[in-house]
């Protein structure tokens, strides 16, 4: 199974269960950009590696120093990590909060830093009939008490889908600690005038968590940070271990910044390759919800002959590895997840999925 650890893009696992190097892979089981990372993350590793000889900066002033003009907050609101996990984790055991509610499906590892934290949970299920969208009358039943929190995607993953404005304005007006993932925000047109990032740096109730390793395709530099309140990222900082981000990591991450036309381009690809991917997944017959971002959630007819586990199976014998969706919560056996990659891939995958798909029936499955 691709996903023994929990996520997509583990090629190694990937290798034991398919019996495939690690160079052969298609992947799209992993959200990233598929633009590789820009110039100046070769640049660095060329121009600093010998700087690798000393420790790095506990503080990681320059990087903050950096994300705090570019976001217009304060330096004192920002904590940076070795990617969005470790802050989730963090964050959790520095609200600690009494009991938790956690729309599904939703990335894992806020279930997971919630239950290492012995908080309990409400589940509330988003629903396929309204292309998942989490809604202000569905917060409308929850009791949110003083001491609670509310954990969200904004964007959502796997669905791909932004919280709707008035469920945002339902969530700031309870009494519970908002917590918001945007690791994909990069990826949404508007994106920042959609963020809370501003609002959570002076807020007591409300906490954002970025990721710079999806938009810029660095996730095996590990790299994020968390907005929220100064009091609350000062207790942050003393849970976090020290030298938590790398001397590397830390020039990469400022480099980063400054790479707009890189971030032009990656907008431009998007607005044109995701609907030509959703049209070609329709043209199927796989039903697609809607996205705002660089991932689809597809589902497979209700009388396909393939499940999400068997056609991961199949898919990876032809050398692409596709997400196997129905190991989120809320989703069946017939949900699988897919970063929209570059034009010719693109092409390929659907090629594949076409063939499976015409392979059907009597198939068992197996690639």
């Amino acid at each position: 199974m691709l996903e023994r650890f929990g996520h997509g893009g583990d090629w190694a696992t990937a290798e034991e269960s398919f019996g495939k190097p690690e160079a052969g892979w298609l992947d799209y089981s992993a959200n990233m950009n598929p633009a590789g990372p820009p110039a100046c993350v070769e640049a660095i590793f060329r121009e600093r590696w010998r700087d690798i000889a000393r420790y790095p900066d506990p503080a990681v002033r320059g990087l903050r120093r950096k994300l705090a003009e570019t976001h217009g907050i304060s330096e004192e609101s920002i904590l940076v990590g070795n990617g969005a996990a470790e802050l989730i984790d963090l964050a959790v055991r520095g609200v600690s909060p009494r009991e938790a509610a956690l729309a599904q499906p939703s990335f894992a590892e806020y279930g997971d830093a919630l239950r290492k934290a012995g908080v309990r949970t409400k589940e509330l299920l988003l629903a396929a009939g309204n292309g998942f969208e989490l809604t202000a009358e569905m917060l409308a039943g929850l009791k949110l008490s003083e001491g609670s929190c509310v954990f969200i995607g904004h964007p959502n993953n796997p669905t791909g889908r932004l919280v709707p404005a008035d469920a945002l304005a339902a969530l700031r007006t309870s009494r519970a600690t908002l917590l918001i993932d945007e690791a994909f925000i990069d990826f949404v047109p508007g994106g920042e005038e959609a963020s809370l990032l501003r609002e959570a740096a002076s807020s007591e109730r409300i906490v954002v968590f970025r990721s710079m390793t999806k938009f810029y395709a660095i996730p095996g530099i590990r790299l994020g940070f968390v907005v929220a309140h100064p009091k609350l990222i000062a207790r942050l900082r003393e849970l976090q271990p020290p030298w938590s981000v790398n001397f590397l990591a830390q020039h990469i991450g400022e480099a980063l910044l400054g790479e707009t036309d890189y971030a032009a381009k990656t907008m431009a690809w998007l607005a044109e390759e995701r609907p030509r991917l959703v049209a070609g997944l329709e043209s199927l017959g796989l039903a697609v919800v809607p996205s705002e971002v660089n991932y689809l959630l597809v589902s497979l007819p209700e009388d396909s002959p393939w499940n999400a586990k068997k056609l991961q199976r199949r898919m990876a014998g032809r050398g692409i590895l596709i997400r196997d969706a129905s190991l989120f919560a809320g989703l069946d056996g017939r949900y699988f997840r897919l970063a929209v990659r570059l034009r010719h891939e693109n092409e390929r995958l659907l090629a594949e999925l076409a063939a499976a798909l015409k392979e059907g029936a009597g198939c068992d499955g197996e690639a």
